[in-house]
This record gives structure tokens, C-alpha cells and sequence, in this order.
């Protein structure tokens, strides 16, 4: 008896590992980017300086109605979908530092948390993402969103909720940092979230599902970025 358990806590802990593995090789390859990133590159010159940078995974990257859903805010969309935070921190210096943007919007561990990432390795490689953005540019705000609930992922919704919490604790430790709840706009009055707001794959945000991603995202923005817009539009 004693040797079927060892056998089959032997199997489970191989069958954890290759899942583990499997996760791994899936956020550990930012060259799967390189494409995207490099037509980043090539459109940088005609993207003005001083406006803000919305950068992080297919949320941002579906998202073709930005810069009108933002106005008067000046942006300038960064988003790469199916990315995550690992894939921020290669490529932060690509993402951020040719704008000059007076600030950043972050989102990820969406898909990090569905791949498995501990939320304390997220939120560590966040730390990391806003010290090379700071790096270059110290002035520069770093908003970073909560982990939107969804559909398709309720089974990881307590490790995105953990993650989220984390991303709150590290934007209350520094005044140019900022948390943004994009979660509790799409859950309902018992919690659960919402069904009406994703298109069929229960993931991504059809148009009912933008409008409110973007009205919680501006109502935030707004209350700091609404003055230095005024201030660069009228060449201060």
C-alpha cells in the first residue's frame, strides 16, 4: 500500500512538473514577439512625445477604439496580445522609452496567471518593469490595472484576485505609481462576474464589455492626466 502511494504521489508530482514546464516555455520566450515589437519600432517616429503609453496584452491590443475612447487624452497604443509581465520587462525599453511618455498604463497577468505564474512572481517582475521605466524616465506616472475577471478563466480568478491585490500594495508604496480596479465593474452584485460582456470566447470584451474597460480606465486617468494634457496642449 505504502509503495502505490509513493508511486502515485511520484506520478502526480511529474504530471505538476510538465504542467509547470509547459507553462514555463509558454511565458519564457519573448522572442514570439519580436515581429510585433519590431512594427512598434517602425511606426515610433510618427507617435508624439509626452503622451501616454497603454502597454500589456490583448485587453490593450483588441482594443481599436482607444485613442477615441481616452480622448482628449493623447496616447499611444503599445499592446501585444497574449503577452505578459515577463514580456513587458524584455521589452520595456522598446515599449516605453522612444515616447517619452509623461505616463505608462499597464496591464498584464491576465494570461500569467492562466499560465500558471505564482502572483508573486508577477508582481515581482512588476517591480522590475517600473524600475526600468523609472530608470530612464523617473517623472514618468506607471498606472497598472487589476486583473479583469472573465468567463473562460473563473478557475484562476482567486490567483488573478491575489495578483491584483499585490499590484495595489506596490502602487500605494510610491506617489508616481497608480492602481486602477478594472475587476469590479464586470462582477455582479453577488460577485460573479458579468455574462453579457465578452464575445464568444468568453475572454475578450465586446463593445458593451469596452465601454465599461474604458470608462474605468478614463474615470482614473483623467482625474491626474486631465492637467498635463491642458499643459502640453498649450505648450507649457
Amino acid at each position: 500500500m505504502k509503495l502505490r502511494h509513493t508511486s502515485s504521489l511520484a506520478i502526480l508530482l511529474l504530471l505538476v512538473g510538465l504542467v509547470s514546464t509547459g507553462a514555463a516555455q509558454r511565458t519564457s520566450d519573448p522572442s514570439r514577439w519580436a515581429n510585433a515589437i519590431d512594427a512598434f519600432d517602425a511606426d515610433a517616429a510618427n507617435r508624439p512625445k509626452g503622451a501616454v503609453v497603454l502597454t500589456g496584452s490583448s485587453s490593450f491590443a483588441r482594443w481599436r477604439t482607444m485613442e477615441a475612447d481616452l480622448a482628449p487624452l493623447t496616447v499611444v497604443p503599445r499592446g501585444f496580445g497574449g503577452s505578459t509581465m515577463a514580456d513587458v520587462l524584455y521589452y520595456a525599453d522598446r515599449l516605453v522609452k522612444p515616447y517619452q511618455p509623461r505616463a505608462v498604463v499597464l496591464y498584464e497577468g491576465d494570461n500569467d496567471t492562466f499560465y500558471g505564474v505564482d502572483p508573486m512572481t508577477i508582481a515581482g517582475q512588476l517591480k522590475q518593469v517600473i524600475m526600468k521605466i523609472h530608470a530612464a524616465l523617473p517623472d514618468t506616472r506607471v498606472y497598472v490595472l487589476s486583473v479583469k475577471p472573465s468567463l473562460a478563466r473563473v478557475n484562476v480568478w482567486g490567483k488573478a484576485q491575489e495578483t491584483s491585490a499585490l499590484y495595489k500594495q506596490i502602487a500605494a508604496s510610491d506617489d508616481r505609481l497608480h492602481f486602477i480596479d478594472v475587476a469590479t465593474p464586470f462582477l455582479k452584485t453577488d460577485g460573479t462576474v458579468m455574462d453579457d460582456v465578452f464575445v464568444d470566447d468568453g475572454l475578450h470584451l465586446n463593445d458593451k464589455g469596452n465601454a465599461i474597460w474604458a470608462k474605468a480606465i478614463k474615470d482614473v486617468l483623467m482625474k491626474t492626466e486631465a492637467k498635463f494634457e491642458l499643459a502640453k496642449a498649450s505648450g507649457e
